[in-house]
């Protein structure tokens, strides 16, 4: 594999539509096979959906609970298609998992209202790591979106303390249209870090902890979308394009000015 392929299909991801992603990952790993498993564990993209066969429950798939074409469920512990040699997390890390996605099914369900959420463990020589997915859609038609979350977490042992790395990415897509005004396609990823030691009595609490971390990271990210990315949206079409007369708004420019001179005085 050349560095310089890789390079330039990332570079072309990046360039082309978020919602896209998954669609044309597989036409370029459809012309660059060698690029294939590189691009899949390297590349964010929409979480896709798949039911359990044994619990009939749904769960998320990625790149880490995939094994060449089989996906682990989270309910059954089993991959679908059965996989030999297949390797799973150990009896203590699997516990955790386990709890891990019952507390992450109660905090979706406060914050996201239904959607689909699923958690991976898989051991460290000095710990454990894990991912929590949380996928949310909504509306069919002229108007749809979609909100996908991948935190991937490492916990390194310390005496009475452990390290966490917490990288989390969202994937927003947003759109809308009607014979009157068009369409419309709004959507892009942001990926954020962060790195801290927290106490550790027991499992329980590597439970609390990364739970705390994952929301958060979530709350920061959700505020600076709508504050800082949509409103800088909005700010430049306001820019552009005013929804007054533009000497209205030159009228209230000057008088809030006005206001703002008198109370210095």
């Amino acid at each position: 594999m050349s560095s310089d392929q890789f390079d330039s299909a990332l570079d072309l991801l990046r360039r082309l539509p978020p919602h896209s992603t998954s669609t044309n990952l597989n036409r370029i790993c459809a012309l660059a096979p060698d690029l294939t498993e590189d691009l899949l564990s390297s590349v964010d993209q929409s979480l896709q959906t798949r039911q359990c066969k044994k619990t009939k429950r749904d769960y998320l798939l990625c790149d880490y609970n995939r094994d060449g074409d089989s996906y682990r469920s989270p309910w059954s512990n089993e991959f679908e298609p059965e996989v030999e040699d297949a390797e799973f997390p150990s009896e203590r890390v699997r516990k955790m998992e386990i709890r891990m996605g019952e507390a992450v099914e109660i905090y979706r369900d406060l914050y996201y209202e239904g959607g689909v959420s699923s958690v991976y463990f898989w051991d460290l020589d000095d710990g454990f790591a894990g991912v929590v997915l949380l996928k949310k859609t909504t509306g069919k038609g002229s108007s749809e979106g979609g909100w996908d979350s991948i935190h991937v977490f490492e916990a390194i042992d310390r005496p009475r303390m452990s390290h966490y790395k917490l990288t989390s990415t969202v994937i927003l897509h947003l759109s809308t249209g009607n014979d009157a005004l068009g369409d419309m396609d709004l959507g892009g990823s942001m990926t954020r870090q962060i790195e801290q030691d927290m106490p550790v009595h027991d499992d329980a609490s590597h439970i609390v902890n990364v739970g705390k971390l994952v929301e958060d990271m979530e709350l920061k990210m959700r505020n600076l979308l709508q504050e800082v990315y949509f409103g800088k949206a909005k700010d430049i079409v306001g820019e552009l394009r005013s929804t007054q007369p533009l000497t209205e708004a030159t009228k209230e420019k000057a008088t809030h000015r006005e206001m703002i001179n008198s109370m210095k005085r």
